[in-house]
């Protein structure tokens, strides 16, 4: 059967809605839920990063863990939420809560973002890595070390305490049981 690309005819085939809106790309998300692993969910905006533990089911999609990144204010964390250090501050306590309930390996789903190297979600892929989750990567997509502790905003901003922070929050969480 061919499909029309106008929509003119009787044969004319409507897309489903979540792909017209431009939210699901289903072949991308067919080859995720094919692996059989939880997914790593990852979603920014301009405020927050939100990371999630997903895995499919026959009547919907199920979320086991989830972490966003207006949790790091318990932690004393006094940057912003939706900067690169929060991202991989936020990625590092999602692997944490991921471990204690028993998740280690899983897939990376960046949803319709684009790959774009050194990235934010990338970012937050190295804090759940760095946490002792498996998922599969390219370490050439990881931002630089420098870019993950914020001393590209701390030179902008010329404080050096946002590196301080960005330390004590780091290790607060590592330690937290």
């Amino acid at each position: 059967m061919t499909r029309r690309t106008s929509a003119s005819g009787p044969t004319y085939r409507v897309p489903f809605r979540r792909r017209r809106e431009g939210k699901t790309d289903y072949r991308r998300r067919l080859k995720l839920l094919l692996s059989r692993k939880p997914r790593v969910v990852v979603r920014k905006s301009n405020k927050y990063v939100r990371i999630q533990l997903v895995s499919a089911d026959t009547l919907g999609d199920k979320t086991f863990v989830a972490a966003i990144s207006s949790e790091l204010g318990r932690y004393g964390y006094e940057g912003g939420k939706g900067n690169m250090p929060a991202a991989y501050l936020t990625g590092l306590l999602f692997g944490k809560k991921a471990k204690e309930v028993g998740f280690d390996d899983a897939i990376l789903d960046i949803g319709l973002h684009t790959p774009v190297h050194g990235s934010n979600v990338y970012a937050a892929l190295k804090g759940a890595l760095d946490s002792g989750m498996t998922i599969p990567h390219d370490p050439a997509v990881f931002p630089s070390d420098e870019r993950i502790r914020g001393e590209h905003i701390a030179t902008f901003l010329k404080d050096s305490s946002i590196l301080d922070n960005f330390d004590s929050v780091k290790e607060k969480i590592k330690a937290e049981e």
